[in-house]
């Protein structure tokens, strides 16, 4: 990657709002709730996301989860990821726009390049994809692909990704191209994990990381992951900024002061306001630019949660000031 096209991405709009070195925003993960068998039930969260937009949170994030396996137990937001943002794009104004993340080795590259160009455009620039190489190991076999083989899937996906929407035209396709363009040049891709690669591979190829956070309950678990951080970032060639993004879901309590508490082996923090800024004060220290916050797995309404997080978390950490998202073009 060169330094310029580094330096251009200060002027991305969904990039911009959400990084930059020795600062840390947060964001919502979707859902706000769990689907529980009735479609029905997961109305209401467009308004939330209206108001988060209005609120200073920094970007909404929608994952890329084909099948509900039962093994799993957790199917996202139910919604294919491509059509949950562009409604996203349609209802809100200036968040981010973020997929955490995309499984890239069970989509063809062309598609793959085609839906995010589109959502690019259609929120006028807002688009930060995260992508992975898949942890379900049910849904490759659906696919006709090999579980075990994905991680050359995953490294040739980003390849032709990006040389697609630089506007390289596809092998054998008689001179046709890929439209259209993003809007300002490229869309930001973040390594989710490891996703089978080196941590030189992801050094040298993501224009960030989305890493796992280890445990959120202690002090130890931030500065281990600040270490982690720390040895990747010395791996980028020429030492430029690469942001780190994180989250965590989060069990808010009514009482400020309950100390942070892992639930569900780990799985889910419980804690109070003043036990969150912690955390987010350790992870900002720790080199971490972006916190995805998600409370679907906590025990009050969402939209008591999230207003709490707006009006006593999003203060300390908020949306940084960017370029203006583009007018859509259609």
């Amino acid at each position: 990657m060169s330094a310029a096209l580094q330096a251009s991405w200060g002027s991305h709009p969904g990039y911009g709002r959400m990084f930059a070195p020795g600062e840390l925003t947060v964001g919502l993960f979707l859902p706000l709730w769990p689907y529980a068998g009735d479609m029905a039930g997961l109305r209401g969260q467009t308004e939330i996301v209206r108001q988060a937009d209005r609120q200073g949170f920094a970007a909404a994030w929608v994952r890329d989860v084909p099948l509900a396996d039962p093994g799993f137990g957790d199917v996202g937001q139910v919604y294919d990821p491509w059509t949950a943002l562009t409604w996203l794009a349609a209802h809100t104004s200036r968040i981010s726009l973020a997929a955490g993340s995309v499984i890239f080795p069970l989509r063809h590259p062309i598609d793959l390049a085609k839906q995010a160009a589109s959502v690019d455009h259609l929120s006028g620039g807002r688009l930060v994809l995260g992508v992975a190489s898949g942890d379900r190991p049910v849904e490759f076999p659906a696919y006709g692909l090999d579980h075990a083989a994905r991680g050359a899937r995953y490294r040739e996906a980003v390849g032709a990704f990006r040389r697609l929407l630089d506007g390289e035209r596809p092998a054998g396709a008689g001179g046709a191209e890929l439209l259209p363009r993003p809007v300002h040049g490229r869309v930001p891709l973040l390594v989710t994990g490891s996703s089978q690669q080196s941590p030189d591979w992801i050094a040298e190829h993501a224009d960030g990381w989305l890493v796992y956070p280890g445990n959120t309950s202690a002090p130890e678990g931030p500065r281990t992951l600040g270490r982690k951080i720390e040895a990747w970032r010395a791996l980028v060639p020429g030492g430029g900024f690469r942001p780190v993004a994180t989250n965590e879901w989060i069990d808010l309590d009514e009482d400020p002061g309950r100390p942070p508490t892992s639930l569900r082996g780990g799985f889910v923090l419980r804690t109070g306001t003043q036990g969150l800024l912690d955390l987010l004060g350790r992870w900002r220290d720790a080199g971490v630019n972006h916190a995805a916050l998600g409370v679907q797995h906590g025990r009050r309404p969402a939209a008591e949660v999230v207003a709490q997080l707006a009006e006593e978390v999003v203060p300390h950490f908020p949306a940084l000031v960017s370029a203006a998202p583009s007018e859509p073009a259609w």
